[in-house]
């Protein structure tokens, strides 16, 4: 099998889990500037760090390909194996769709002809691209995903350059839209900040896929946090310092607003890193979460021909190719509601994850952890309570389409493992043993 290094799969998570300050603009018109900026700095600190921690701990324990699910599975049991392996390619789903209408949304605003059927066509097109070269072999995303992060962040630190000479405005008022209702401009602004910065549990998917994958995991999510908040505040603060037009703000913004600061060469140079940071992070997608229903296949969950790898490549090419189906039918939908609905599922896995950390803390207490939650039983608290805080405000705030269709992709987990397991008598293989000194 193919492995990668540090820098590659760096280069990859970033664009899995930021890709650039792309896609997320309409947080600052929906929510109002001071409150997206509130959401962009604290969220990671109640979202993506405990998953950070979280994700370390598991992967020293258990450093195997299907990650999450897998130590879902181990902490408790088959069924909810099942669900987070599920729940979470059900979500992606909707989110490695969203990526090729985010390409589209950012040449509309060269190319207004992209509408209606030409834009799906357009997404289309995209996610078949980058599922080919997914399925071509890792080696070739992971490169590639490094070179696309050093062509997007050229232009994103010229605009950071050129916006520092020209500040006219507060860029964190009005905190909130005013005459707004609280509970739509909360709600799904919190969705889209959760979204940016989702999904710091895939990495583990992939660790059969690494090199020295114990210590390159922790690594990974050292550089990581901090690149994405960075790269989310830094140059949409500077550009609304400099336009002041918050309300204007909607997906695909960042590139009229680099046109307006820096001229039709930087605006040029944006619309060229943005479709190339969602490329990246659609690729990066696709390589993550392919590889769950394949290792779900492997384990007897799911059809074995889901499972099988490419003769030559060594990759989940009918994973890919099965998925890739279902990311073009969902390309035809926006990308606020796209993220709106998706996020139920991440909430799902996330907590399952964040709660096999500590469920395998009594039954592998012995097992050899290179990575432990700081804190002690403190830091555990942390990783439980403070995620858990933000989902409940969550689901709270969500919105009435998101609670008419959300629990039914969650209830489609339970009603799938009946049908499988029961309808077609699918049965998991028996999880292999726990590392040595694992007490089970």
């Amino acid at each position: 099998m193919r492995q990668i290094g540090f820098l590659p799969l760096l280069a990859i998570f970033y664009g899995y889990t930021a890709g650039g300050p792309f896609g997320f603009e309409e947080i600052f018109s929906g929510s109002g500037p001071g409150m997206a900026l509130v959401f962009l700095t604290l969220v990671p600190f109640f979202w993506s760090i405990p998953m950070s921690f979280a994700s370390a701990e598991l992967n020293s324990i258990l450093p195997v390909q299907g990650g999450f699910y897998r130590w879902s599975r181990a902490a408790f049991g088959d069924f909810w194996g099942f669900q987070c392996g599920w729940w979470n390619w059900a979500g992606t789903f909707l989110l490695n769709s969203l990526y090729g209408v985010l390409v589209m949304d950012y040449l509309a605003d060269y190319l207004p002809w992209l509408t209606g059927s030409t834009k799906w066509l357009g997404a289309s097109l995209v996610l078949c691209l980058l599922a080919y070269l997914n399925a071509r072999g890792i080696s070739v995303a992971g490169w590639l995903s490094v070179v696309l992060l050093a062509v997007v962040l050229i232009p994103v630190a010229w605009l950071c350059v050129v916006s520092l000479f020209h500040w006219h405005f507060n860029p964190v008022l009005p905190f909130v839209p005013p005459g707004k209702p609280f509970g739509s401009v909360f709600g799904k602004g919190l969705a889209l900040a959760m979204w940016d910065y989702a999904g710091y549990e895939q990495l583990s998917s992939v660790t059969g896929e690494m090199k020295n994958p114990q210590k390159t995991f922790v690594r990974i999510l050292a550089w990581n946090t901090p690149m994405n908040i960075l790269t989310y505040i830094v140059p949409v603060t500077l550009a609304l310092a400099v336009l002041g037009n918050w309300q204007d703000w909607q997906t695909g913004y960042i590139v009229p607003a680099a046109r307006q600061i820096g001229g039709p060469w930087l605006g040029m140079s944006m619309l060229v890193a943005s479709i190339i940071g969602t490329a990246a992070l659609s690729n990066s997608t696709i390589l993550y979460t392919t590889r769950i229903p394949a290792a779900m296949a492997q384990d007897g969950y799911l059809p074995a021909w889901l499972g099988k790898l490419h003769v030559r490549y060594g990759t989940p090419a009918r994973a890919i190719a099965a998925s890739t189906v279902v990311y073009c039918i969902l390309a035809k939908f926006p990308v606020v509601d796209l993220v709106n609905v998706y996020i139920w599922t991440r909430i799902a896995t996330s907590l399952l994850t964040l709660l096999a950390a500590w469920r395998l803390r009594s039954k592998m207490p012995n097992a050899p952890r290179m990575f432990r939650i700081p804190g002690g039983g403190a830091g555990m608290l942390y990783i439980l309570i403070f995620p858990a805080i933000l989902c409940g405000v969550k689901v709270y705030y969500s919105e009435p389409f998101v609670l008419r269709w959300a629990p039914w992709l969650l209830a489609s987990g339970p009603i799938a493992y009946v049908i499988l397991r029961w309808g077609v008598g699918l049965r998991p293989k028996p999880m292999e043993a726990a590392p040595a000194g694992a007490n089970q």
